[in-house]
């Protein structure tokens, strides 16, 4: 299945699973609880499986639970500040999961960005396979403004 975006290109979503099997409801609070407490890296750890795949728009993907940890702990300790909120409702079909987030970090330097994304998700019971991030890259542009 792709999915035609404005721009030229598509992206091809995951859609064939050998494991059918979706998260609980508790299991998906949970995992947004954990994020919305900006525990990002800790949310990888318990939430993703070992060999799971995240990928930014058209970005190659990073592969590997230690790998995303990794790079969230980066991310985060490069900002004085951060601000992770689930807009509602989340989409849940079968094992796979739409949640809509707006981020805010607040940089060392004193820049801010703030993020609107949709994030597409195959779960494997109450653990996160594949991720893709759908968001404008714009907005990944720290601003000395405040929005």
């Amino acid at each position: 299945m792709y999915v035609r975006l404005s721009r030229p290109y598509r992206v091809k979503l995951p859609v064939n699973s050998t494991k059918k099997t979706m998260p609980t409801a508790e299991t998906l609070e949970r995992f947004i609880a954990r994020v919305e407490e900006n525990a990002h890296a800790e949310a990888c750890e318990e939430f993703y499986t070992e060999d799971s795949s995240m990928q930014e728009n058209q970005a190659v993907p990073r592969v590997g639970r230690n790998v995303h940890v990794a790079h969230e702990r980066q991310i985060m300790a490069q900002a004085k500040s951060v601000s992770s909120k689930c807009i509602r409702p989340v989409f849940v079909s079968g094992d796979k999961v739409v949640i809509h987030w707006i981020f805010h970090f607040e940089w060392l330097d004193g820049s801010v960005t703030r993020m609107a994304e949709l994030a597409y998700q195959r779960w494997e019971g109450d653990r996160i396979a594949e991720e893709i991030f759908f968001y404008d890259p714009v907005q990944r542009i720290p601003r000395k403004d405040a929005f």
